[in-house]
């Protein structure tokens, strides 16, 4: 299968880019997605060797701060089961989860971010799914182009 591009939207505040790049191996798992139409991209389409944009939501500016690798697969998200954890779904059980996540390891942080509004203006992003209308899902499929064009802002 071809390397897929994938944009994963995380609250710097709760775990940011700085988290991920500062964890052992510069790897950690992606938990907490709550959204049907992200957990069936996280279970079913993301794949070792795609790659991932990481952007910084609710906070000022919004953008993206860097990229990232799938290294895992989707596979059961374990903090669902587990009571004292913030994402916590009494409805999911181990022999039946509900949510999934996969495990991403920090590439390149950019020098500066791309904020939203640089991206609305960038010819060749108009049909990106972060920058339509109502676009709020945490995790969302990037085009080869886009993909090029972004990594061109952040300095590759």
């Amino acid at each position: 299968m071809p390397t897929q591009h994938w944009l994963l939207k995380t609250e710097p505040t709760t775990f940011s880019f700085d988290d991920l790049w500062n964890r052992p191996n510069r790897t950690a798992f992606w938990d907490g997605v709550r959204n049907y139409q992200a957990r069936n991209i996280l279970r079913d389409r993301m794949q070792p060797g795609d790659k991932v944009f990481i952007y910084h939501s609710s906070t000022d500016p919004t953008g993206i701060v860097g990229t990232a690798e799938v290294v895992k697969g989707g596979y059961p998200d374990h903090t669902a089961f587990d009571s004292k954890d913030p994402h916590y779904d009494p409805k999911s059980k181990a022999d039946a989860p509900t949510w999934y996540m996969v495990d991403v390891k920090a590439a390149k942080r950019f020098p500066e971010i791309i904020t939203l509004d640089m991206l609305r203006s960038v010819k060749g992003l108009e049909k990106m799914v972060l920058l339509q209308k109502g676009s709020r899902l945490s995790v969302q499929p990037v085009t080869p182009a886009e993909w090029a064009i972004i990594e061109k802002l952040g300095g590759a």
